[in-house]
């Protein structure tokens, strides 16, 4: 190999290595798991979290998806399983979500705004849950850890 192609291949290398650390990974991408929720429906505030389950979030760069089933296999009245997904914006610490997908169709096609902290390894969301067709309007406040690897 010439002093030519030897200088070439190393600028390509060096080109490809800058356009890939500028690609920031934003703090938000990950998978999350739900370890406290409460809900304020008028005057009350009450817990929706349940110990006997495990609900995960994933977001990547444009999506997000959320599954939550229980701890015991589905094998007895505890069953449970419930998931869904969309696409997500995020404008500074505003994290909106397009539910497209869920189990329950009544709450598809439907935009959920939330204001989100991040703190090292704790993702915390606050906002409104609005379901008109359901009756459903509530401040919901979800805090969840990053999961590792």
């Amino acid at each position: 190999m010439n002093l030519k192609k030897i200088i070439s291949v190393l600028i390509l290398i060096i080109a490809i290595s800058a356009c890939n650390s500028n690609k920031e990974q934003n703090a938000i991408e990950g998978t999350w798991r739900l370890v406290s929720a409460t809900a304020t429906q008028k005057d009350s505030t009450f817990s929706t979290f349940n110990p006997k389950t495990k609900m995960i979030k994933i977001l990547n760069d444009s999506h997000f998806a959320f599954f939550n089933h229980d701890l015991n296999n589905g094998k007895d009245s505890s069953a449970v399983f419930f998931g869904g997904g969309g696409k997500y914006t995020l404008k500074d610490s505003v994290y909106t979500e397009s539910l497209e997908y869920f189990n329950n169709r009544a709450w598809e096609n439907n935009t959920f705004e939330f204001v989100v902290k991040i703190k090292n390894d704790t993702l915390i969301q606050k906002g409104v849950e609005k379901v008109e067709k359901l009756g459903v309007d509530r401040i919901i406040i979800e805090k969840y850890v990053r999961e590792k690897n």
